[in-house]
């Protein structure tokens, strides 16, 4: 049994992984500042004794008392709409929240797991992404706030390994979905839902050809415990390498969902990838770890637990 902090343990994410966690015999400490996070996420856990929620900024200095072995840095803003709208927080969670998560696992000799994404590749002039390749990101447009922070987190990440010896874990995170996403998140697979349920246009940004590589919750979270548990201290990515454009998505949440929701199209975000999706040779071979839920199965799960959501809202 381990006893591991989660920054961001109330967030989408987060709370998957204390979920996970709790079940293989772990303890968690949970840190969040409830900005993105929601304790609804976690309020199934109260009662159980192996969980504790502290409700701290990670961007000031944090301290857990007892022994911890593992520290997993999730803390951050994480969808476009969140980090366009707080973008100091965002920069600040990602350099002065990780170099404080990284001080509480220095100082309990416990391993570091970063939480980083697929926006340290930018918009990619490589094809698909591969952890050696180094991006294509602008560090002023508005997007660089996020990317830029995360790309920080892992230069000091790895600075960290090789300066203290920490014990260092980063993955990489592509587009994730599945139940507690926040249905006003901006994410393009709640966002279609939501539309869809709420019988709204579904707003495609651009003309819709530009792709992603959708993962389910529950892959992405199997991966990130088989990092965890790995040897594995330089960036992996974990994501799902069937790529779709947007147009797809749309057309599959509207059939699915039975909505007659019109397509609708807005100017492209500034920076926009055109392309993304994940080589995952490198976790199929030091993890073992290939994605096995598939879009439409991810989708009808994600589907059903919105319809809960948008029904009360």
């Amino acid at each position: 049994m381990a006893r591991i902090v989660i920054t961001g343990g109330a967030g989408f994410l987060g709370s998957h992984i204390s979920d996970a966690l709790l079940a293989r015999g772990d303890e968690v400490v949970a840190l969040d500042n409830l900005v993105t996070g929601d304790t609804a996420n976690i309020e199934h856990l109260f009662g159980h004794e192996g969980f504790t929620f502290v409700n701290a900024d990670v961007s000031n200095f944090i301290w857990v008392p007892g022994d911890v072995d593992a520290v997993m840095h999730f803390a951050s803003p994480a969808s476009p709409i969140d980090y366009l709208e707080m973008p100091i927080q965002t920069l600040k969670v990602g350099s002065l929240g990780t170099h404080n998560s990284l001080g509480l696992a220095k100082a309990k000799g416990a391993k570091f797991f970063l939480a980083s994404t697929s926006e340290v590749y930018g918009d990619p002039l490589v094809h698909p992404q591969t952890e050696d390749y180094w991006g294509n990101v602008n560090p002023v447009g508005p997007r660089g706030v996020y990317d830029e922070a995360k790309r920080f987190a892992e230069a000091m990440t790895m600075a960290y390994h090789r300066y203290h010896g920490v014990d260092t874990r980063i993955v990489r995170i592509f587009n994730t979905y599945g139940p507690r996403m926040r249905p006003n998140d901006g994410r393009v697979v709640s966002n279609f839902i939501v539309q869809a349920l709420s019988g709204q246009p579904i707003t495609i940004y651009g003309d819709g050809s530009q792709t992603r590589s959708f993962t389910y919750v529950a892959d992405e979270v199997r991966g990130f415990l088989a990092l965890l548990d790995s040897d594995v201290t330089t960036p992996t990515n974990i994501g799902n390498t069937n790529e779709f454009t947007v147009s797809e998505l749309a057309e599959m949440v509207t059939e699915m969902v039975g909505s007659g929701s019109e397509v609708t199209y807005h100017d492209l975000p500034v920076d926009d990838p055109t392309q993304r999706k994940p080589d995952i040779t490198k976790a199929t071979r030091e993890l073992g770890w290939v994605p096995e839920i598939q879009l439409r199965e991810g989708l009808e799960h994600t589907i059903a637990y919105f319809r809960t959501i948008v029904g009360n809202r």
